[in-house]
């Protein structure tokens, strides 16, 4: 019998991880390897911890763009929602929101490292 032991993470925590692990994934352009990790999550309560994670680094950047940047990227996180909530209980249906989800990081981490080269400042996003 196999020994297992109660993982010392919680659920959200493990959500915000493996976010970053798709995050980086798909930025490195890994596809595949992106798909696979999304393809191992089949419980819908792992795929919304995954998207949680997607939405808090969207929204932490996306506050630090210029004001029309910003409002954009709030109706973009508004539309976001949108596809989750229709997406509720169908696994398939979570992971395209989870792959618009990190599309969306994507988005907003270039949008904010360009102004950011537009005032002067190279310091990368964090």
């Amino acid at each position: 019998m196999e020994d297992v032991t109660a993982s010392s993470e919680s659920p959200a925590e493990v959500g915000a991880r493996r976010a970053a692990e798709y995050l980086q994934l798909v930025q490195d352009g890994r596809t595949e390897d992106a798909e696979a990790l999304l393809t191992g999550l089949s419980d819908t309560r792992e795929l919304v911890f995954v998207g949680a994670g997607l939405t808090t680094t969207a929204r932490r950047i996306g506050r630090g763009l210029p004001t029309a940047m910003r409002a954009q990227s709030s109706t973009r996180q508004v539309l976001l929602g949108q596809l989750r909530d229709r997406a509720r209980g169908d696994v398939e249906g979570l992971r395209t929101w989870l792959r618009r989800a990190a599309e969306e990081v994507v988005t907003v981490t270039q949008l904010a490292e360009t102004d950011r080269r537009r005032l002067g400042d190279q310091a990368p996003i964090s």
